[in-house]
């Protein structure tokens, strides 16, 4: 792989704690090979050196929800999601990845005739919402093709992981860490379900001490409890954030749907209007044929009414109207 500095942190974006946890933090290179251990049946040493990567933009907007390293011959890409499954997690590795790839092949190489070896790519989602119960399912870039067939020339596929401590997967047995951010996340969430959700501070900050005392990621608690209360708040404003453009955009989307709809009543009241005036003259002639009277209603083109307004009014038969049309 390119010997590339370790990446800094966009101080423009804000980290989750997840993010924290397996990329920043002083214990991060440890926790990523545990993980890595958890995933492979091939064992790695805690103390192997993993390459951070980083990737702005491509996974989440502005607040980093995500990591990705290199070990050994992979690269594994890893996000976290807290709501629902997001169905174009495949397509967003898909540019991440390739993006990742542009920092670890150098320009040279891309252009040589031999076979540039390549890390092998796996792409992992940790689901700890609550909508979801299933232990894991496989996302799959080719179910967003326009055109299905059975054998496509691109794949990529994300594994989906619910972390949740009642769902009982079987990976969080084999990393202690993920299992305890499982369980911290959770705790959280019983606090504020008994405090009141609108008081996350006092449920982040009694859910620290309750981890704590049952040794549950411990160390990194005890180091940066203020840190985390920070990192929580931020992600749960982001959160809400997104949650509250949301639905400013459904408002304005119904209102703006209503505005429109009245406009569209108006024109249709003022179409249907004029119609009824052009039929109105043409009967003092006599009667009107039922073709002519549906040619009439069916015309939606105010202007052309208008102007067929004005010659019904100047016409001296039905007869000479209908040829006038032509």
């Amino acid at each position: 792989m390119n010997q590339n500095k370790e990446p800094k942190a966009n101080r423009e974006h804000k980290s989750s704690m997840f993010t924290d946890l397996y990329m920043q933090d002083d214990g991060a290179n440890a926790r990523d090979i545990e993980l890595y251990n958890a995933l492979h049946e091939e064992q790695l040493p805690l103390e192997t050196k993993v390459k951070k990567m980083r990737v702005d933009k491509t996974l989440y907007m502005n607040f980093e929800n995500d990591t990705s390293f290199g070990v050994e011959d992979k690269i594994l890409i890893f996000s976290e999601q807290q709501s629902t499954i997001n169905a174009n997690m495949p397509l967003r590795n898909l540019m991440y990845c390739g993006r990742a790839y542009e920092q670890i092949v150098p320009v040279k190489d891309r252009y040589k005739k031999q076979l540039v070896k390549i890390p092998k790519p796996e792409f992992y989602t940790f689901y700890n919402g609550l909508d979801w119960k299933e232990k894991e399912t496989v996302l799959k870039i080719s179910d967003a093709f326009q055109v299905q067939d059975e054998n496509p020339t691109l794949e990529l596929q994300v594994k989906v992981i619910n972390i949740n401590p009642d769902i009982g997967h079987d990976l969080l047995e084999k990393c202690p860490t993920l299992k305890e951010y499982g369980i911290f996340i959770d705790t959280i969430r019983k606090y504020q379900e008994s405090e009141g959700k609108d008081d996350l501070s006092s449920a982040i900050e009694k859910a620290i001490e309750e981890c704590v005392n049952q040794g549950i990621l411990v160390g990194y608690l005890e180091k940066k409890g203020s840190e985390v209360r920070n990192m929580l708040i931020a992600e749960y404003d982001y959160d809400m954030d997104i949650e509250v453009q949301r639905e400013e955009a459904h408002m304005l989307g119904k209102a703006e749907g209503r505005a429109e709809g009245k406009a569209e009543g108006k024109m249709e009241g003022k179409v249907e209007g004029k119609a009824e005036d052009i039929l109105e003259l043409l009967e003092e002639y006599g009667e009107i044929p039922e073709a002519l009277i549906n040619t009439i209603k069916a015309q939606r083109d105010l202007e052309i009414l208008k102007r067929w307004h004005k010659m019904a009014a100047r016409v001296n038969s039905v007869q000479e109207f209908e040829e006038k049309m032509k």
